[in-house]
């Protein structure tokens, strides 16, 4: 198997049902990652170009199913498995999907924002 040129992180972390931060699993993201894997083997992209994997915590629970495309850096939030065919288009064109990528803002918990006026 050659490295790839990309890797999807799909975080897969289930918290207790009713926990504050909430977890990207009771939101969906075993379909997302089911997805992906799906799509970029249909695309033919899954044996050099891409793999989607799943992976734990990735601390941006609030905003999940998150989504981490490396070496890119790109961190996605809310990722449904709609968004999929979206995200495997901007492997191949190399340009994010912009309205999935999450802010710095996003990365601090709600509850810990500061309130705007």
């Amino acid at each position: 198997m050659a490295m790839r040129e990309r890797y999807l992180y799909v975080c897969v972390n289930r918290r207790e049902d009713g926990a504050p931060k909430g977890s990207c699993a009771a939101r969906g993201a075993e379909g997302v990652h089911a997805a992906l894997k799906e799509g970029l083997k249909v695309r033919g992209l899954a044996e050099e170009r891409a793999r989607a994997l799943t992976c734990s915590c990735l601390d941006v629970c609030w905003e999940g199913p998150v989504v981490v495309v490396e070496p890119d850096h790109h961190f996605y939030g809310r990722v449904q498995a709609e968004d999929v065919p979206e995200l495997l288009a901007s492997l191949q064109t190399g340009e994010p999907v912009t309205r999935l990528l999450l802010e710095r803002e996003d990365f601090v918990e709600p509850r810990l924002r500061p309130q705007r006026d």
